[in-house]
């Protein structure tokens, strides 16, 4: 027992004198300071630079940056290596980040069309466009630095990190150069990075801050007073370009804007002890596809430097292998505090959040809720702190938002397609019309066939909500004459087809309540004018125009909608349902003997995908009518290909539009879609279908299919819309077709 005491008793001085040791070390070896540049995508080369140093053991104590630098710098200083941060930008998705691209599902069920129709959307106030003063507000970037960064949300003194830090901000307001080193750090480097035009900035301390870039890209002067006595400086801004390389009105503005920073960076350069400069001639701020090729770039200028950076080597460990950072899984939030709110009250940020206090969320989902308020669009700014709870396990949040003053809303798109052919798309949208919860949208569609839609509706989201529709619609085209004559009528006018006119006009009087995000049920009432004429039957006379159906109905109807598809033109998962029941109760004069009848259809959809660039989307439809059956102009007619398609005509690849009629049909189809490289898809189709009248009667329903059609096809996402060409061929016509669409379906 003795001797074990005295064992013990050796250890604890060992130990005593190994920390005195290198603590005497630690105070008398140089303070070694590195600054990183600003310098948008090729910032990333500052992780190359980083991995080599830590490879090599040299301990940093003070770490400054600009712009990327204060992102990548924030980062390190906050505890993670060179490693870690390979690894997680290897991973970031900065296409979504940089556009702040939302997931689908965050968008209200109610605004989902709307995001998938306009290419252009413009603030509109006081007659006057007002352009918004970025391209992104960074809140995806926002959200994953406070996540990446929530290990120190104690600290609001950047000292205190594991490695202190501090970074550049620029005020806008007097051009003046801003030092932060403390508050939100989130908020701090995400002011530093605010690039002009790119991202919006940012607000901190009443200041309205820029990227630091404009006025100190590189911060040596600031950092050398902090007590650093060697400063190891990473530059990744761009040089002069040569003549041949000033071809556009962006290259000279960079040029205007890179003298200064150049001649500043001359007397830098002097005053920085390990000067690295990667080789980054080949890309530009915004070259995010090519981190990897921009990382080892960063490595390979630090092991240009190999030999003076070895000797900086410590043995005193690097504090970027000491810790061990893990995920965030699962948070805890007790306590909610919302400030900037006027219009909208804190109930409702938090039932958009979908928070309640002191119970246990995924991370996940927590970012689902941020993402379901900023999808609202009603926000400028949502900026928010986890910090942790005194006395209590969990994180109290600390919200502030900045409500838009913006309501109305410009919007525009282009479209071409078989049927409507040529279109331009004006919109009008003003939200907060009559109260504060409801939206008005004006649709007008010039072009080849004049349309438009109106839809008003009050969002009372998870209560019912009372909404107004309108929608006229016309188009030129040549139909079965199934839908318009009776079977006597064709053989005495010996017609398969009939070129017609047909102008639709319906309007809507609803209510409709959620019973999940994604779950609609509506319901009302529905007057609908219809009218069909041509003048194929009078050949000989072309001024005199025959009328198949002038006819006023009115519908009672209902609506089921379920819908988690991840993109409405190339899903890769999700489950899709539309559910509707028409009851007609009445129609006017043109119908002699009108007797009541009813239409149901429902449409549904499962996509899913087997890799990031193959996905699966199967589908399954069918609908019938009951009760009198003698008035085929709202029967189902299936052909063609599109969305957005009014009553009761279903696409179907490998016929024209509107050739294969009957008051009920079966309808199956299967798509392949691989993603060749972003954007860009080949899609493999085939659909198959039954339909005639009383299908279900006769058991035709469940036979082999009587049609069937495949398409092969190319399509490229663009900011338009989809622009899509298909080849189709129909095996018992033994012909083909081809369709071709262009943007965004309206």
């Amino acid at each position: 027992m003795k001797q074990k005491r005295i064992i013990l008793a050796l250890f604890l001085i060992a130990t005593f004198f190994a920390k005195a040791q290198n603590k005497v070390q630690d105070n008398l070896r140089p303070k070694i300071g590195l600054v990183l540049s600003g310098g948008g995508a090729k910032g990333l080369a500052h992780i190359g630079v980083l991995k080599i140093i830590d490879s090599l053991g040299v301990r940093v104590d003070y770490v400054a940056g600009t712009s990327m630098g204060s992102i990548i710098g924030a980062l390190y200083a906050s505890g993670y290596s060179g490693k870690q941060l390979d690894s997680i930008f290897q991973n970031v998705d900065f296409d979504n980040i940089i556009n702040d691209a939302l997931p689908r599902s965050s968008t209200a069920f109610s605004e989902r069309d709307n995001m998938e129709k306009y290419a252009v959307k413009l603030p509109f106030n006081s007659f006057k466009i007002k352009l918004p003063t970025a391209l992104s507000r960074g809140q995806n970037t926002y959200g994953l630095l406070l996540k990446l960064l929530i290990h120190v949300n104690t600290i609001d003194d950047f000292s205190k990190l594991p490695i202190p830090f501090f970074c550049i901000a620029t005020n806008i307001e007097n051009g003046k150069q801003v030092i932060l080193d403390k508050g939100n750090l989130t908020q701090s480097i995400m002011a530093s990075g605010a690039l002009p035009s790119l991202f919006q900035p940012v607000t901190i301390n009443d200041e309205i801050l820029i990227d630091g870039g404009v006025v100190n890209n590189y911060p040596v002067d600031e950092l050398r007073a902090k007590g650093m006595d060697i400063i190891i400086g990473v530059d990744v801004q761009d040089g002069l370009a040569s003549r041949e390389e000033l071809t556009s009105a962006p290259d000279l503005l960079f040029q205007i804007n890179n003298f200064r920073t150049i001649n500043d960076m001359k007397l830098k350069i002097e005053k920085t002890d390990i000067y690295i400069k990667p080789n980054i001639k080949d890309f530009n701020v915004v070259s995010f596809n090519e981190g990897n090729n921009i990382i080892k770039v960063g490595e390979f200028a630090a092991l240009s430097k190999l030999t003076i950076l070895r000797s900086l080597s410590s043995k005193i460990p690097n504090i970027n292998q000491q810790i061990n950072l893990k995920p965030i899984d699962s948070i805890t939030i007790n306590n909610a505090k919302v400030s900037g709110n006027k219009n909208y009250t804190r109930a409702y940020i938090l039932g958009k959040l979908k928070l309640k206090s002191n119970k246990k969320i995924s991370y996940k989902d927590f970012s689902k809720g941020v993402n379901n308020l900023v999808a609202t669009n009603n926000f400028d700014a949502f900026e928010y702190e986890l910090k942790d709870s005194p006395n209590k396990e969990g994180y109290d949040l600390l919200a502030s938002v900045k409500e838009t003053q913006v309501n109305t809303f410009l919007k525009l798109g282009l479209h071409y397609d078989d049927l409507y052919k040529s279109a331009a798309l004006i919109n009008l949208t003003k939200k907060q019309l009559f109260f504060k919860n409801d939206v008005g949208s004006l649709d007008i569609i010039l072009g080849d066939n004049v349309r438009y839609n109106f839809e008003y509706l009050i969002d009372n989201g998870f209560h019912w909500s009372i909404g107004l529709k309108s929608r006229y619609n016309q188009f030129h085209k040549n139909i079965s004459a199934q839908l318009v004559l009776d079977d006597d009528q064709i053989m005495t006018a010996g017609l398969n087809k009939i070129d017609v006119k047909l102008r639709d006009q319906t309007n809507q009087f609803y209510l409709q309540t959620l019973f999940r995000r994604d779950f609609a049920l509506s319901a009302g009432v529905e007057h609908k004018r219809l009218e069909i004429n041509s003048q194929t039957i009078f050949g000989n006379n072309p001024n005199e125009k025959f009328l198949f159906e002038k006819t006023d109905y009115i519908s009672l109807f209902g609506n089921l909608k379920f819908d988690t598809y991840d993109n409405k033109y190339f899903p890769k998962k999700g489950v899709y349902f539309n559910g509707d029941l028409n009851i007609y109760l009445y129609a006017s004069s043109f119908v002699e003997n009108f007797e009541d009848f009813s239409i149901a259809k429902a449409d549904i959809g499962y996509a899913f995908s087997t890799s990031d660039k193959l996905a699966f989307n199967l589908q399954t439809s069918g609908g019938f009518k009951l009760g009198d059956k003698s008035n085929r102009t709202l029967d189902f007619a299936i052909g063609g290909y599109g969305n957005n398609l009014i009553n009761n005509f279903i696409p179907f690849l490998g016929y024209d539009f509107i050739s294969l009629t009957g008051n009920s049909y079966v309808k199956a189809s299967a798509i392949v879609d691989f993603e060749v490289f972003k954007n860009h898809h080949i899609t493999l189709e085939g659909n198959w279908a039954n339909i005639d009248n009383n299908i279900f009667d006769s058991g035709e329903w469940f036979s082999l299919p009587d049609y069937r059609g495949y398409a092969l096809g190319y399509a490229i996402e663009t900011f338009l819309g989809p622009v899509q060409t298909k080849y189709s061929y129909s095996p018992e016509q033994r012909a083909s077709n081809w369709f071709f669409n262009i943007g965004f379906w309206f």
